[in-house]
């Protein structure tokens, strides 16, 4: 394999898990924010939330690298 070729799985494999990681957070606003009452408490991420979130970040970062170094090669 080249290394042209494991950049592009890297790229659709961290493309397709953050899209995933970002559907599962479920931090979403409900109905009546969109009316300006919101009602949320601001809370700390904990937990499995929290892991979520981080791992979140480090796909992204790994999503935005490997596009980086195939522009490269």
């Amino acid at each position: 394999m080249k290394l042209n070729e494991i950049l592009n799985i890297v790229i659709v494999a961290s493309a397709s898990l953050t899209a995933l990681c970002i559907l599962l957070q479920a931090r979403g606003a409900s109905l009546g924010a969109g009316f300006g009452a919101s009602g949320e408490l601001f809370t700390t991420r904990r937990g499995l939330e929290k892991n979520l979130y981080d791992t979140t970040i480090i796909l992204a970062v790994v999503f935005v690298v490997s596009l980086l170094g195939s522009m490269m090669v």
